[in-house]
């Protein structure tokens, strides 16, 4: 059995996943706001924490003493909650969890989102080019977003304080098999009436979520990295250089785009994590796939 992993946000819609997936070969101290209905799991642990409250996050983590951290526990979007509210949740919580984990020598997996890129607009943009690499420029429009490049810069931070190292992800939108949410988009879609799509119809399985982080739990790396973390294609079965045109009216000048390869390069996964998405919204859309068996 692998040594300690500590998993924050471990009973949302990622986080049941990801502790699932990594409690068989670790030990995992799975924390969340509340406990689940059952606590009964084999290694795991489950500890309720408030992330807001560094105390409570420093006694867990130095408690703990875990070999590698996963931060999942953050607010996902502005949807039920004040953008300020989920600034400073998001913000504070990050800060905590990885100042902590710097000071036991924890290395650490966490979600960033690729909203950063500036293309969730109220009126979409189209990027500078395409695809998108982690090191397009980032142009953050609400507090989620802001949030986000905030807990980047601790992640560089804890880097340069701590010898540890942090690995971001930038996820897209999250798919559950035999429940995607893309499926009446991509029913509805016509070329004729394309309108702009904030993430270019991306998307990304959470299997291929769950394989990206355990490849980064089990990858040496120095310093900061960020990563795009995205399914290998679009989820509307036509060109996405195609769709991107029809909706937008035109492409930026640099396109290098192949089929219906996603508009977000993870070149870069590939070549340090050794990470390849498997799951295309074609097969596993109504795939019959049991998940996690513990929940809130």
């Amino acid at each position: 059995m692998s040594p300690d992993i500590l998993i924050t946000g471990a009973l949302g819609g990622v986080g049941r996943w990801v502790t699932d997936a990594l409690r068989r070969h670790s030990n995992v101290v799975a924390v969340d706001q509340t406990l689940p209905a059952s606590t009964d799991v084999e290694n795991v642990n489950f500890q309720a924490v408030d992330l807001c409250d560094y105390g409570s996050v420093l006694e867990t983590v130095l408690d703990t003493e875990p070999s590698a951290v996963v931060h999942l526990g953050n607010l996902p979007h502005e949807e039920n909650h004040a953008g300020s509210d989920v600034y400073e949740n998001n913000v504070l919580s990050t800060y905590h969890v990885l100042e902590a984990a710097g000071r036991v020598g924890a290395d650490v997996v966490w979600t960033s989102s690729e909203t950063v890129y500036g293309t969730h607009w109220p009126e979409p943009k189209l990027p500078e080019y395409l695809p998108i690499d982690e090191e397009h420029p980032v142009a953050p429009w609400n507090g989620y977003e802001t949030s986000k490049l905030a807990g980047e810069s601790a992640a560089e931070r804890v880097t340069n304080a701590f010898d540890i190292s942090v690995i971001t992800m930038r996820p897209t939108w999250i798919q559950y098999p035999g429940n995607y949410k893309i499926t009446p988009i991509r029913e509805a879609f016509a070329l004729e009436t394309a309108e702009r799509f904030g993430n270019f119809w991306s998307y990304i399985d959470i299997r291929d979520v769950v394989s990206f982080i355990e490849a980064a739990v089990h990858t040496d790396i120095d310093g900061h990295e960020v990563f795009n973390v995205f399914g290998p294609d679009n989820f509307l079965g036509v060109e996405t250089a195609r769709a991107i045109r029809a909706g937008y009216g035109s492409l930026p000048d640099e396109c290098d785009l192949t089929g219906e390869q996603s508009a977000f390069s993870i070149t870069k996964a590939k070549s340090m994590l050794g990470w390849v998405p498997e799951h295309s919204w074609k097969t596993a859309e109504d795939a019959a796939v049991r998940g996690p068996s513990f929940s809130k």
